[in-house]
C-alpha cells in the first residue's frame, strides 16, 4: 500500500513538472497570458511616466474620518483646496478607514501626480488603512491638475462614506 501511494505521488510530481515546463516554454516565447491561463495585465503606468512626489507648499486642511451611530462619513465631505495645499485625513472612530480615488475617473496627468503624492498606498490610488484614533494620512495636492476629485473610504463605500475634493 505504501508503494502504491509513493507511486501516485511520484507520478503526480512528474506530471506537474511537465506542465510547468510547458508553461515556462510558453513564457519564453512571450505568451505569458496563455501560459498563466489569464489575460495579460497592462501596468497602470510604466517607469517613464512616474512623477515625483510634490510636497505641500500651501495650507494644510483637515478632514475627520468618522464612523458612529449616525453613520460613516468624512467631515467635511466636500472640500476645496488650492494646488499646493495638503489634506490631513484624521481617523476619529469607527475604523478602519482610508482615502481612495477611482483611477478610471481620472485623467492620466491627475492619476500620475496623485499617485506620486500618496505615500504608503494599499493599492492604486488607495491610501493605507488607519486603524487607531488620531492616526492620520496626508495627501499633497501640489502638481495635481485643477478639477473635482471624488474620493471614498474603501471599507465603508457601501455605507456611503465618500466625498469630493475640488482643486483650484
Amino acid at each position: 500500500m505504501r508503494f502504491l501511494g509513493l507511486a501516485v505521488v511520484t507520478s503526480a510530481a512528474i506530471l506537474l513538472g511537465a506542465c510547468n515546463k510547458d508553461k515556462a516554454e510558453s513564457m519564453d516565447k512571450g505568451d505569458t497570458a496563455s501560459a498563466m491561463g489569464a489575460p495579460a495585465e497592462v501596468p497602470a503606468m510604466d517607469k517613464g511616466e512616474m512623477a515625483a512626489m510634490a510636497p505641500v507648499t500651501g495650507m494644510m486642511h483637515e478632514v475627520k474620518m468618522i464612523g458612529d451611530g449616525t453613520g460613516y462619513r468624512f467631515d467635511p465631505a466636500d472640500i476645496t483646496v488650492k494646488q499646493g495645499d495638503g489634506i490631513k485625513f484624521i481617523m476619529v472612530n469607527g475604523g478602519p478607514h482610508n482615502v481612495a480615488f477611482d483611477p478610471a475617473t481620472l485623467s492620466a496627468a491627475a492619476k500620475t501626480q496623485l499617485a506620486a503624492n500618496m505615500p504608503e498606498v494599499s493599492g492604486e490610488l488607495s491610501g493605507k488603512l488607519l486603524l487607531s484614533a488620531d492616526e492620520s494620512y496626508t495627501i499633497s495636492f501640489a502638481g495635481v491638475p485643477a478639477g473635482t476629485y471624488d474620493y471614498y473610504c474603501t471599507p465603508h463605500l457601501a455605507l456611503n462614506m465618500k466625498g469630493k475634493i475640488t482643486v483650484q
